[in-house]
């Protein structure tokens, strides 16, 4: 165990506090903190504040004393920093979460180390962040957003390694082990399943969850000229190991695919919200990566 605790010398409320964190897991910190009765809601994704009168018995129970600036390089080494310029949309995904399963923040906390993975580019928690916008945006146009879509929003690419629908599989396999456990049998089934339709995004007519869901993957094809340009820069980086004529022609296949159908959205409001746009997006990047073959 190597659970590590700086000086107290951060003033607040009247007394001075200090950081309890583990170079080595959270599970490991959340279990110490725990038996020493520290209150989860003093968590600060990498951390627990801890006010100064607690300082002497977390040593004794095993809390390496250590100093700040020892404290953070060990715990930036173990790849557990949260970086400042992260830490406002990982308190708002908390937040979020917490809405969703109050009771089980740990989940949570997995999903979000998935999606901070260092190979992401686009597939990142800002595409998660963007996703549960778009369902919140739905949701007020009164579009069918319960809390399985929600969930589903979560998994849909927790697990990523660019071959689909392997990725989408895997992480409804993920879903199926981390919610039966904690949401129940039933939304831990619906939940896996909105997840895999996220692969090709085909719904059913009547299947009002599934297109809330899938609609909010895609509403990213319906942003700003300059936002889409993002998107494509970063989506060609996830796949920077494909040679360029073989990536723009699977790629332009892909869009080709998307454009084809009868309409990229579903919903009435996602419909209303992106769909004109989606389709000059799709049709300027397709031009662009033939021109490149």
């Amino acid at each position: 165990m190597t659970v590590l605790l700086d000086r107290p010398r951060w003033p607040a409320h009247g007394t001075l506090w200090a950081h309890l964190v583990s170079d080595t897991s959270l599970a490991e910190l959340h279990e110490f903190a725990a038996r020493c009765g520290v209150p989860r809601r003093a968590f600060d994704l990498d951390h627990y504040d801890v006010p100064a009168e607690r300082h002497a018995d977390l040593l004794a129970a095993g809390a390496q004393d250590v100093t700040g600036h020892e404290l953070i390089r060990r715990l930036r080494a173990g790849g557990l920093r949260v970086p400042a310029v992260d830490r406002p949309v990982r308190r708002d995904l908390a937040r979020r979460w917490a809405v969703l399963l109050p009771d089980h923040p740990a989940v949570g906390e997995e999903l979000v180390a998935r999606w901070s993975e260092p190979h992401r580019v686009y597939h990142s928690l800002g595409h998660l962040r963007a996703v549960l916008d778009r369902l919140d945006l739905l949701a007020a146009a009164g579009e069918h957003v319960t809390p399985d879509v929600r969930l589903a929003a979560w998994f849909h690419d927790a697990v990523h390694a660019g071959a689909s629908p392997a990725d989408e599989d895997a992480s409804a396999e993920l879903a199926s082990r981390l919610l039966t456990s904690t949401a129940g049998a039933a939304p831990a089934r619906e939940v896996a399943r909105l997840v895999r339709l996220t692969a090709g995004h085909e719904t059913a007519p009547d299947d009002d969850a599934g297109q809330a869901l899938c609609d909010a993957d895609l509403g990213v094809l319906g942003g700003t000229p300059q936002e889409y340009a993002v998107y494509a820069v970063q989506v060609r980086e996830e796949y920077r190991d494909v040679p360029d004529t073989d990536f723009r022609r699977g790629r332009a296949a892909v869009l080709h695919r998307l454009l084809d159908r009868p309409a990229l959205y579903r919903t009435a409001a996602g419909a209303r919200l992106w769909e004109d746009a989606a389709r000059r997006n799709v049709t300027a990047e397709i031009t662009s990566l033939l021109a490149g073959v």
